[in-house]
């Protein structure tokens, strides 16, 4: 039997969610556009990314199930956090929740160096993106925070290339988007 695959669906939902706050924390749009992020990340980011990775367990895909469950979460987390504590909570610990989800990010990234290049773009970029979003808070810094949403719109723009190299690819029986696969194990390195 075979399996849809799910990850283009978690990605978009991921890319779409990420697009939509970085463009707040670049400094694109203010606060009054947060409650549209929140509306994105309870259905979009947050269910469809968490059923995603719920649809990864069958494939045995460890990966995919953990990534999409772990920011599915994430997005409920944060838009509950901001709909309905933001305003009790420092922001020294609001830097260390980022923070912590970068360290997350960080260890899913070294998972990523046996996966496809576009994979490992994407976690890389995302890390950065929680260190400069937590170290902004940390040290109250506007200009870290902007460049965390910088970096956060890169994050978004690999994601929804690697949704779309996805679908593409599958539906077209071929490598129409390149997602630079890794060599195959035991393929001598060259220099």
């Amino acid at each position: 039997m075979k399996y849809a695959n799910p990850a283009p669906l978690g990605l978009t939902g991921f890319a779409l969610t990420t697009w939509m706050l970085s463009m707040v924390n670049a400094g694109w749009y203010t606060g009054a556009g947060v409650p549209l992020v929140l509306a994105t990340a309870f259905a979009f980011g947050g269910t469809a990314q968490f059923f995603a990775g719920l649809m990864e367990m069958p494939r045995g895909n460890t990966f995919g199930f953990v990534a999409f469950c772990s920011y599915g979460a994430f997005w409920w987390a944060f838009a509950l956090f901001v709909e309905f504590f933001a305003t009790k909570v420092p922001g020294q610990f609001v830097a260390w929740w980022l923070l912590m989800w970068g360290v997350f990010t960080f260890y899913m990234w070294i998972g990523t160096l046996a996966l496809n290049r576009a994979v490992q773009s994407i976690f890389l970029a995302l890390w950065i993106t929680f260190f400069l979003l937590a170290a902004g808070d940390f040290i109250g810094s506007a200009a870290l925070h902007h460049a965390g949403g910088y970096v956060g719109l890169i994050t978004a723009i690999l994601a929804f290339y690697l949704a779309a190299a996805e679908v593409i690819n599958e539906t077209h029986g071929k490598v129409i988007l390149p997602i630079g696969a890794p060599a195959p194990a035991g393929t001598p390195k060259t220099a």
